[in-house]
């Protein structure tokens, strides 16, 4: 996987710079497979009865028990037991006996029915029990569509697990990535992939036989701005996903890179070298594509990030020799630039977690390449993963994990960590290579 982390560009100028954005590292459109390495020291114990069906056919349209089942258990935090271990399988309350469950030392039991209403219509009711006291602790009713079972499954998971640790899920929101495949031929590939968080309902956004790269949502999650290299040239597009419309917003000349959206969804911050052949951070407004330069120095300034409240970006520099994060007013004046990072050599790629409290960043640790967490305030560092070309660090929108992207066996693969670094996921493709993730936002109505 070609990297900017191992190109060298900080060390051998722009020249370099401008290689490494024009060769993005491999990647393929496979379907995504999830596997625990490493979860809390003691997962809670849950059964979670298949869900009694009420229409016509032998079975459900859709298995709703097994879907919350296998989010569950991915999550790292629950460890359902295995069907074929359950004494009974209630569907409604009065079927419940405690007993049952407590002689199978389950701490919490979910059970639950789905009903046809009509052709196209169904009604899901399911209950969360703690088995140690006997108690309901949710009860819950929802409609769907055949087509929207499987996210009606994603909010039944959300809901038990909020439930259960006091976190919002993430299970009803997206992930979006970029692939590459290899023709029979030698030629290339790319496509902008957006799946379900489980890797699931994988959908193509872009395709294109030039590098696509750089994806960011849209705050409401309703589009996506990117970077591609059609006519041979760098060019941000905005991507209205409902409809596939597009919008050129920056073709400007030199380098267009690196472009994420303000919190408020009315600008993008964004690299450019424009006449000059410097790079430094502007952003753009997108309604009246006024450009303001943030940063002006000689050094390679890009990889911008706002705050969580707008009013600054941070953004990555090798003003001081090497790779650090340093933070600017996202107005003019220009450049009253804060360094943030001081420990270690290479500190690069921040992103902000939601509550604003620390960045994740790309972090040099005994010469690997790491996911770490740094407090903008104090600039502790904290190491989460343990890879050695770990990189594209974002933040799931409840700031409890972080997905990126590195290599395992000689393929690009991609992770996720816990943001205490206790629960570590491998988020494989079945085929080929996979890079630059970045997490949606929640969804909105």
């Amino acid at each position: 996987m070609f990297s900017l982390l191992n190109c060298g560009w900080w060390r051998s100028g722009r020249a370099v710079l401008l290689l490494a954005l024009l060769l993005p590292g491999a990647a393929a459109h496979a379907q995504l497979r999830i596997e625990i390495r490493s979860g809390v020291e003691r997962p809670v114990p849950m059964a979670i009865v298949p869900f009694g069906w009420r229409g016509p056919g032998a079975a459900a349209p859709f298995d709703l028990a097994d879907l919350v089942t296998t989010d569950l258990r991915n999550s790292g935090r629950f460890d359902p037991i295995p069907e074929s271990d359950m004494l009974s399988r209630p569907t409604q309350a009065s079927e419940v006996s405690f007993n049952d469950w407590q002689i199978l030392d389950v701490d919490v039991l979910l059970i639950g029915q789905l009903t046809e209403d009509s052709p196209d219509r169904y009604t899901a009711v399911y209950q969360l029990f703690d088995v140690l006291r006997g108690e309901q602790l949710l009860g819950f009713r929802l409609t769907a569509a055949r087509a929207d079972l499987r996210a009606a499954g994603h909010r039944i998971a959300d809901m038990v697990y909020e439930q259960l640790t006091g976190i919002r899920g993430v299970f009803s929101t997206s992930i979006a990535y970029v692939n590459e495949t290899r023709n029979p031929d030698g030629s290339r590939r790319f496509r902008l992939i957006v799946a379900d968080s489980d890797g699931e309902n994988a959908r193509v956004v872009a395709d294109s036989p030039e590098p696509l790269m750089s994806p960011a949502w849209s705050p409401d999650g309703r589009r996506i701005a990117y970077v591609s290299f059609e006519d041979d040239r760098s060019s941000v597009y905005v991507q209205t996903l409902r409809t596939g419309t597009r919008d050129q917003v920056s073709a400007r000349q030199g380098i267009n890179g690196a472009p994420v959206f303000s919190p408020d969804g009315r600008r993008l911050a964004l690299t450019l070298s424009r006449d000059d052949g410097n790079l430094d951070i502007y952003t753009l407004d997108l309604a009246t594509q006024v450009l303001r330069r943030l940063t002006q120095s000689s050094a390679i300034d890009t990889e911008p990030a706002w705050s969580s409240d707008g009013e600054s970006i941070f953004f990555t520099s090798d003003r001081a020799g090497g790779p650090q994060i340093y933070m600017v007013p996202s107005v003019p004046p220009v450049d009253r630039a804060r360094r943030v990072t001081f420990e270690g050599s290479y500190n690069a790629r921040s992103r902000v977690a939601p509550d604003g409290d620390s960045l994740a960043i790309v972090h040099r640790d005994r010469d690997n390449y790491r996911i770490a967490l740094v407090d903008p305030d104090t600039g502790l560092v904290q190491v989460l993963t343990n890879g050695s070309l770990d990189e594209s660090p974002s933040y799931a929108p409840n700031g409890a994990q972080i997905i990126y992207a590195t290599r395992e066996g000689g393929r690009g693969v991609l992770a996720s960590v816990s943001s205490d670094g206790r629960i570590r996921r491998q988020i494989a493709s079945l085929a080929g290579d996979v890079r630059e993730p970045v997490w949606s936002p929640y969804p909105r109505p």
